[in-house]
């Protein structure tokens, strides 16, 4: 993976929701199989809070869904309803950028690998996701 950080921009269908992430050109990113991202196709990398920075008024158009533990926060637009980004319980330090909501021209590279939601615990412990997070991060 690369290691030089980029700025990339993203945000829902409606744009009403619109953010700025550093992260590398090529990044790793999660498909996962659990009740909620299976349903809504989500496929996400992690990158340390501090590299993700809303913009405007966002905020304002947000509200968020949990369940479960309650530890991720799945953020989603209240105009069009797409999670462009969310807090995941993988990394509640961090923030999951949808991929497919990046704008497109800055990022080259997604290797898609495959997140077991269905067995959090085991695929948590051998996937070393959490990681992803951290500033030492390559992500």
């Amino acid at each position: 993976m690369e290691s030089q950080l980029v700025m990339h921009s993203g945000g829902c269908h409606c744009r009403k929701v619109r953010w700025h992430v550093r992260a590398p050109t090529s990044v790793i990113a999660w498909k996962c199989n659990c009740s909620d991202c299976s349903m809504r196709g989500n496929i996400h990398f992690v990158v340390p809070r501090g590299r993700f920075e809303l913009l405007g008024d966002s905020e304002e158009f947000l509200t968020t869904y949990t369940f479960g533990t309650h530890t991720a926060k799945h953020t989603f637009c209240k105009v069009c309803g797409i999670t462009s980004f969310y807090t995941p319980r993988s990394n509640p330090d961090g923030i999951a950028v949808t991929l497919s909501c990046l704008d497109p021209g800055t990022l080259s590279h997604a290797e898609i690998r495959h997140a077991d939601g269905k067995n959090w615990e085991k695929f948590f412990q051998e996937s070393g996701i959490a990681s992803e997070s951290k500033i030492g991060s390559t992500q």
